[in-house]
């Protein structure tokens, strides 16, 4: 336990020694890990991005052709200007639902919350679908896009409004987080001053909440310019960056461009995420130790207000995903509406999609599970083990990392990494397991910053009683920390399960006819003009991951009445 708190006697130190360097290893090898499968695969791309074909040293000549590639740059136009209207319209749409959760009195405030999660639990391609058969060629609504000037729902205004809808819930969580965090002392001067309620708003509310807007315009505006798979399915002949690399990895095999527009991806994601975390940081010392919780007070014309917003926000989710569910069940769109099981059976039968959705449920339960484990030890050893503070530095700067990586890029560089014949782990490409750890990769960021949160919630008095009791860290971990922090390992593992189930950017260049999953199979068939059985795959992803999330709260819960009794005894 020397690693955690070192004993002053000779003889204890000695004892104890061994459990330094146990702890050091396990830091050590976490650490290698995240070099191999984060940091060696994104120098592959930097390293692809200065060789030709031929793998010889060109420099900044692929750079240079490619602002010369007038197709090129447009899609970098296009992608910038697309992903600034989605954060325009986005964010105050979930400013004002946010709003309407933290500062009204309205009814059916859990049954609104849960409507807005609903483009979390499917791939990001369900909202485009969904648009397809309410506004495309043959959609419902088609006649309504003339009303408002637009010609067809393919290209700019389908991936607005899909990606409006699939990245909704992201802004949302940051926004009710800011503005649950309002000091009521401020409202009460105000109150005080005769103050109106439309300056209160100005003058307390938004100040208040700025760096939280701030933080989801970043977040969206990322999310939205790395996106592949709406791009892909409504994008039509509106190229994106995203689809870009798509096309020049797969289609075209250059893949010296490609590293070249993942660089260009990488960009946007690094500056943001830096933004973001000087933002967290301002934010963070703005917080007061006195400040007074903020409890809204029933006003019937607002609250009906703030009733009338969100049953129009959760109407338009609801849409979308019963628009996917009819037409998934219609035997054939437009013509033949009857319900009909046979787009699940060609799916999943027909087109062995089935063997996709056990993949699927595979690579999902690995990576929750190892993820977690990978993470939280990874934690633990970070805040309650000291030593080796250049490891140390080197594993939080990398367990931060992935946050700035979009799953594109990341995947890209799992295929100039892995799939050089030199390397000793060629023999994971194609497989299920360098996807699950691509996958862990590619979400470890936000499990990392979870399970610090309720390490550091942890008094560091539990390890120096341990120390001086000459008990081993492990035992500590095992019997002590470990059952205080499982209703933290569940949120963690279920994060990390429904990710998996819904990623497509991350793995699209990583599998095999053999491991191919349920949402990439989604993707492919839309590719073949065979939307109806997309469109009910992606309903039964939902349907699982729907599924998964009860199963883990039930979970959570059973841990909760196991591990956190002492919680309640001292009431």
């Amino acid at each position: 336990m020397a690693a955690v708190l070192r004993p002053s006697l000779p003889e204890v130190r000695l004892k104890s020694h061994w459990t330094d360097r146990l702890a050091h290893a396990t830091l050590a090898i976490t650490v290698v890990l995240l070099l191999v499968f984060l940091a060696a695969p994104l120098v592959s791309i930097l390293g692809q991005a200065v060789e030709d074909r031929q793998g010889d040293f060109v420099g900044l000549r692929n750079f240079i052709d490619y602002a010369q590639t007038p197709m090129l740059l447009q899609s970098l136009g296009n992608s910038l200007w697309v992903s600034a209207v989605v954060t325009l319209v986005t964010v105050p749409l979930a400013f004002g639902f946010a709003y309407a959760l933290a500062r009204s009195c309205m009814p059916f405030k859990g049954l609104f919350r849960a409507i807005t999660l609903i483009p979390l639990l499917a791939p990001s391609l369900l909202s485009a679908i969904s648009l397809i058969y309410w506004f495309g060629n043959q959609g419902v609504l088609k006649s309504w896009l003339q009303v408002v000037g637009v010609d067809q729902i393919y290209g700019a205004p389908g991936i607005i409004i899909a990606e409006c809808l699939a990245v909704f819930p992201h802004a949302l969580m940051i926004l009710v987080t800011a503005l649950t965090l309002a000091d009521a002392r401020l409202y009460e001067a105000a109150d005080a001053m005769g103050t109106s309620a439309r300056r209160k708003f100005f003058t307390i509310t938004l100040p208040g909440a700025k760096y939280g807007l701030i933080s989801a315009a970043l977040v969206t505006f990322t999310l939205v310019v790395t996106d592949f798979g709406i791009p892909k399915v409504i994008g039509g002949s509106f190229n994106v960056l995203a689809t870009d690399v798509f096309k020049l990895v797969i289609g075209q095999q250059d893949f010296a461009k490609g590293a070249v527009v993942g660089i260009l991806l990488l960009a946007p994601a690094v500056l943001t995420f830096a933004v973001d975390h000087f933002v967290q940081r301002r934010q963070t010392a703005m917080l007061s130790a006195r400040a007074v919780p903020y409890a809204p007070r029933p006003a019937r014309r607002f609250d009906a207000v703030m009733t009338a917003y969100c049953c129009f926000i959760a109407f338009l989710m609801l849409a979308m995903l019963g628009m996917a569910i009819f037409a998934s069940f219609a035997n054939f769109w437009p013509y033949d509406l009857k319900p009909s099981l046979k787009h699940y059976v060609y799916g999943l039968v027909d087109n062995e999609v089935g063997t996709g959705f056990v993949n699927s449920i595979r690579m999902a339960a690995g990576t929750a599970f190892f993820g977690t484990a990978l993470v939280f030890v990874t934690a633990y050893m970070l805040e309650k083990t000291r030593g080796m503070d250049p490891l140390r530095s080197a594993a939080r700067l990398l367990a931060m990392l992935p946050m700035a990586v979009p799953g594109l890029v990341l995947g890209l560089g799992y295929i100039f990494f892995f799939n050089a014949r030199e390397n000793p782990l060629n023999g994971l490409y194609h497989t299920l397991t360098l996807m699950m750890l691509c996958t862990i990769v590619h979400f470890y960021t936000t499990g990392h910053l979870t399970a610090v949160t309720a390490l550091k919630a942890l008094d560091g008095e539990f390890e120096a009683v341990s120390a001086s009791l000459k008990v081993p860290f492990y035992k500590t971990f095992w019997r002590v920390t470990l059952p205080i922090c499982m209703p933290a390992l569940v949120d963690i593992a279920r994060y990390f399960f429904i990710n998996a189930m819904t990623t497509i950017s991350a793995v699209v260049f990583l599998y095999s006819p053999e491991t191919k999953l349920a949402s990439i199979a989604i993707l492919n068939m839309d590719e073949a003009g065979e939307l109806s059985p997309a469109a009910a795959m992606a309903v039964l992803i939902a349907c699982i991951s729907g599924t998964a999330t009860v199963l883990f709260m039930l979970l959570g819960r059973w841990v909760d009445r196991r591990t956190q009794a002492w919680r309640t005894l001292s009431r």
